[in-house]
């Protein structure tokens, strides 16, 4: 399978936090930077052509030595393992949750 990039970057209300999410400006925007959390409506990158729609949980934060950290989402759905580069915007202390296992508690 080939993939392909469609640059999405459309500003959203989060379905689970109801935080007002704005483009990014450089890349396709698929989470919420105040929760992390998702919904998984991507089959490659931007398309939002899987009919899914399961939410996509954080499950793990992994350092990548090509994209920097990377954000490890499992559906909640499907079980669909995903994994998606941080945002500039992305809250701090609630990629430090996911990476501490401490996510929970937060959402």
């Amino acid at each position: 399978m080939n993939k392909t990039f469609t640059k999405n970057d459309n500003q959203f209300v989060c379905n689970f936090c109801g935080f007002l999410v704005s483009p990014l400006g450089y890349t396709s925007r698929d989470h919420c930077p105040n929760c992390l959390k998702s919904v998984h409506i991507d089959i490659n990158p931007g398309d939002r052509a899987n009919d899914c729609k399961g939410e996509l949980l954080p499950i793990d934060v992994k350092l990548n030595t090509k994209k920097g950290t990377v954000i490890v989402y499992q559906c909640q759905k499907c079980g669909t393992i995903h994994n998606n580069k941080t945002a500039v915007d992305d809250n701090y202390e609630t990629i430090l949750a996911v990476a501490n296992h401490t996510y929970k508690k937060l959402f």
